[in-house]
């Protein structure tokens, strides 16, 4: 069963992983939902000074990755697919992607996002369909 222990764990487990030492992101997860913050830096911009899209595929792909895992507390996800829609250019100083969990089947969970502005403005949605892998969830993966 999910809780308040595996979420911690599971925010955790981000924070520990190697790639998202560089984009200084804070992570809440929740039943069902996840929230990432990440501060905009400078090598984030394309040359229009806009956040480039792989950004918006980072913070999509993570938030609904965690709103997912957050219902799966034996096995480590995999991100099967994932569809993006950019909205509006991201400028400013940070990007918000919110997400939740909104289906769930034997071998597969859905889960849809948006990506916001500092401004609480949308910029981006996204859903993903992530698979249960044979991968433990456990301290290997820094879920700790």
């Amino acid at each position: 069963m999910s809780g308040p222990e595996h979420f911690r764990k599971l925010e955790r487990m981000y924070h520990a992983a190697p790639f998202n030492v560089y984009y200084r992101g804070t992570l809440e997860v929740g039943q069902d939902v996840a929230r990432l913050n990440i501060p905009i830096q400078e090598s984030f911009l394309h040359a229009a000074q806009a956040v480039h899209g792989t950004h918006y595929f980072k913070v999509l792909d993570d938030s609904c990755f965690f709103a997912a895992q957050s219902r799966v507390t034996d096995v480590f996800l995999l991100t099967a697919s994932f569809t993006l829609y950019f909205t509006r250019p991201i400028v400013g100083e940070t990007m918000v992607g919110q997400a939740r969990l909104v289906n769930r089947t034997a071998r597969q969970l859905l889960a849809e996002g948006v990506v916001l502005d500092d401004q609480g403005r949308e910029c981006g949605r996204g859903s993903g369909l992530f698979a249960l892998s044979r991968i433990p969830l456990d301290e290997t993966l820094g879920y700790a």
